[in-house]
Formats: C-alpha cells, sequence, structure tokens
C-alpha cells in the first residue's frame, strides 16, 4: 500500500481565476469563501476569481486567498476521491501552506487558521514596507556556494538563505542594495540562472521580525491542538505534537530559512511514496521532481 502525504502551497501559487469552478461546482468550497469573506471584511472570492493581479498579489491578501483555495481544492478532491484523502498520513506546507497543513490536520479549525494567516500577511506586508528588500531565487549553486554569495555582497547590504527548496535551487532574502550585487556574484560563483522575485519584503529573513512579534502574539491566543497526522516543520522537517512546539515552529518560520527540500528527504525517508499537491499552482509538483523524480506527486488544482 502506497504511504500518502498531502502538500500544499505557499505564497506565489496565486493566479486571478483560482477556485472559481471549485466555488460554482462545490457546496463545501463555496461556503469556504463565503466564510472567509466574513471573517475578512472584503469580498476574497471576488479577488481571487476577478484581480485584478495586482490586488491578489499583496501579502495580506495573497496569503488568506491561498489558504482559502488550497481547502477549496481539498473540499473537491474529497468528493472525488475521498478514500486518497482518508488514507493520507501526513503532509507538510511550503511557508503560508504550513497553516493550511495543520488545518487538515485538525490542529486548528478553518476561522482560526484563516484569522492566524490573515494577521501574518498583514504583519509581513507592513515589515516588508517599512524595509526596502525583496527576494532573489539563485539556480545551479549549493548551499556552502550561497553562504559565500551572501558574503561576498555584504558590503553592499544584508542577504540571507531564504528558501532551500531542492538541489541548485534556494532562494535569497535582503535589502535592495545586496540584492543589487546577487547577480553578478553570483554567475561568477557559478549559477545557472538569477531570478529576481516579485515579492513584497524579504521574507524568511531577520528583516522580518516587526512581524515575527506580532504573529507570536496571535498564536498565543490562538487554540491550537496536536495534529492528528504528522506535519513537518519548514525551520527543523520535525513533525511536532505539542501545541507549544507547533506555536514556537511558525513564529521561528517567519524569520528562518524554509528548509523545503530536508522536509521532503525527512518524509520520504519516513517511508512516504505517494505525494498530492492541494491548492493552486503545481510548484511543489515540480519541486519534488528535481528532488526525486520517481517519486510520484499528483497536483489537485484550485480549478
Amino acid at each position: 500500500m502506497p504511504k500518502i502525504a498531502f502538500l500544499f502551497p505557499g505564497q506565489g501559487a496565486q493566479f486571478v481565476g483560482m477556485g472559481k469552478g471549485l466555488y460554482d461546482e462545490v457546496p463545501a468550497a463555496r461556503a469556504l469563501f463565503d466564510h472567509a469573506g466574513e471573517i475578512l471584511g472584503f469580498d476574497l472570492k471576488a479577488v481571487c476569481f476577478d484581480g485584478p493581479a495586482e490586488a491578489l498579489e499583496a501579502t495580506n491578501v495573497s496569503q488568506p486567498a491561498i489558504y482559502v483555495a488550497s481547502l477549496a481544492a481539498l473540499e473537491g478532491f474529497k468528493l472525488t476521491n475521498p478514500e486518497i484523502v482518508a488514507a493520507c498520513e501526513g503532509s507538510a506546507g511550503l511557508s503560508l501552506g504550513e497553516y493550511t497543513a495543520l488545518e487538515f490536520a485538525g490542529s486548528f479549525d478553518f476561522e482560526t487558521g484563516l484569522k492566524i494567516v490573515r494577521k501574518r500577511g498583514e504583519a509581513m506586508q507592513a515589515a516588508a514596507l517599512a524595509t526596502p528588500s525583496g527576494m532573489t531565487s539563485v539556480l545551479g549553486l549549493d548551499e556552502a556556494k550561497i553562504d559565500e554569495l551572501c558574503a561576498k555582497v555584504a558590503g553592499a547590504g544584508r542577504l540571507w538563505k531564504a528558501n532551500m527548496l531542492g538541489p541548485g535551487n534556494i532562494v535569497v532574502s535582503g535589502e535592495l542594495a545586496a540584492l543589487a550585487e546577487v547577480e553578478a556574484v553570483a554567475t561568477e560563483l557559478g549559477a545557472g540562472r538569477v531570478i529576481p522575485l516579485a515579492v513584497a519584503g524579504a521574507f524568511h529573513s531577520p528583516l522580518m521580525q516587526p512581524a515575527d512579534d506580532q504573529l507570536a502574539e496571535v498564536l498565543a491566543a490562538s487554540t491550537i491542538e496536536s495534529p492528528r497526522i504528522p506535519v513537518y516543520s519548514n525551520v527543523d522537517t520535525i513533525p511536532h505534537q505539542a501545541p507549544d512546539d507547533l506555536r514556537k515552529t511558525l513564529v521561528a518560520q517567519v524569520i528562518q530559512g524554509v528548509r523545503w527540500d530536508d522536509s521532503i528527504r525527512r518524509m520520504m525517508g519516513d517511508g512516504f511514496d505517494t505525494f498530492y499537491e492541494i491548492g493552486p499552482g503545481r510548484v511543489l509538483t515540480g519541486l519534488l521532481k528535481r528532488i526525486d523524480r520517481k517519486t510520484p506527486c499528483t497536483s489537485v488544482p484550485a480549478r
């Protein structure tokens, strides 16, 4: 029998139109979007379905939007493949997606998760506006070379490893002056491609400390339960059970690097051999192919 795990996408997976088909065809998905609008105080479905893209891409909107769209995709999957959902034994989510994974695993209900995610997005947006910064994807360098890159641009500004996504696929976060030096230095070090990312700021770096403090307060005041299945942490790749440990890792996630590559390898080491990406986009499916081409990952889109 296969050992099944669900993966949930993070910020950047959003697209205008996501969830529209689910809203029209799946009553449970429709209920999620409608309830989300009531909680958030604005019509989330209108932004998801009709845009504009600039509104959907704002951090304080995209994070709750992806959370809701991913859970809507899960509701659609429950209708067509209930036996697969029932058989799922583990989960993980990329950055924001870790909250979706924890909701699926029963650590909190939909409303609690959405309120936490809303505050997370607002706090990260504010921290990004406070310090001009950003993120850049560097392809073709290992972690040692990325450490060398960060050291070489230190004279211009601060730069950190942010997302370790797979072999030779690492995202750096930092101040704009440092990012301006990345392409030239990374190319000298042997990088294949350098791609600036369209994000508001230096996520998963110490520049997000103000957001970290606000998120800690929200998590401390939120009811969180032990997950019914393992949810592998972005920060240390460990599936935590104690609610306070979950709070600590979720807070740390905002200012520390996402160890996605190591998390997936730990899951495979624990016997998981069949993966499903639940939510908008196919980013995680592509990353898994780079980590282990033979391991199947099926996309369950937020259509």
